[in-house]
């Protein structure tokens, strides 16, 4: 069960971390690939050319280049922006998705084992604390009802007990006896049954009015 549990964590936790590296990778891309270009003497000397054709002479100054050394230094600080908001927004995923999620599973495997005690507690106001919230209820709707199976177990245990020691003073014909008898036993082989499944759940609290 644990194995399952953390298989599942890493495996969302991975497949989210590759997702947003592969963002991070392809504007990463981008920015040195324009960073690059913006170094290469290719490209300073086209600028230089349509600068004098424009002008109409010669130019011999590297201010004119400013602008080019403006844009690299703003495509820097994208990347530098673009990275971090990547950094930013994985972290905050595992925190608020993946963190809370992993709670309820971890709950809801004990929940599932009979531990009926374990309560899911998400501080958030999204859709997994409603999810939270009804899982929460299905478990207390539950204890509910073997609850009630549990005080109709043990009714039916003290019935079987007022009603087989009637039959003993009864003067019922000796089949007829015999088959109250092989259905009173019947009878408390199921309660039995019944009993042992509801020993099984563990509760917020157990208010055990008799015993078997």
């Amino acid at each position: 069960m644990r194995n399952r549990e953390s298989g599942f964590r890493y495996t969302l936790q991975r497949t989210m971390i590759i997702y947003f590296l592969l963002i991070g990778f392809a504007a990463l891309l981008l920015g040195v690939e324009f960073v690059n270009e913006t170094y290469n003497s290719q490209i300073k000397k086209e600028w230089l050319t349509n600068i004098e054709k424009v002008v109409g002479h010669n130019i011999d100054s590297p201010e004119i280049f400013e602008p080019l050394d403006h844009l690299r230094y703003k495509a820097i600080l994208m990347i530098c922006i673009i990275m971090s908001v990547v950094v930013i927004v994985l972290m905050m995923f595992i925190k608020n998705i993946t963190g809370p999620l992993q709670h309820m599973i971890e709950k809801s495997n004990e929940i599932s084992a009979g531990d009926l005690s374990q309560t899911i507690t998400i501080d958030a106001n999204n859709e997994l604390a409603d999810l939270g919230h009804v899982i929460n209820e299905m478990s207390s709707n539950l204890q509910e009802i073997i609850h009630f199976s549990l005080n109709t177990c043990v009714a039916g245990k003290k019935l079987v007990a007022e009603t087989a020691t009637l039959l003993d003073r009864s003067l019922l014909p000796p089949m007829e006896w015999q088959q109250a008898q092989d259905k009173l036993i019947e009878l408390d082989n199921e309660l039995a049954t019944l009993r042992q499944v509801v020993d099984y759940f563990k509760f917020y609290s157990i208010d055990e009015t008799a015993d078997d």
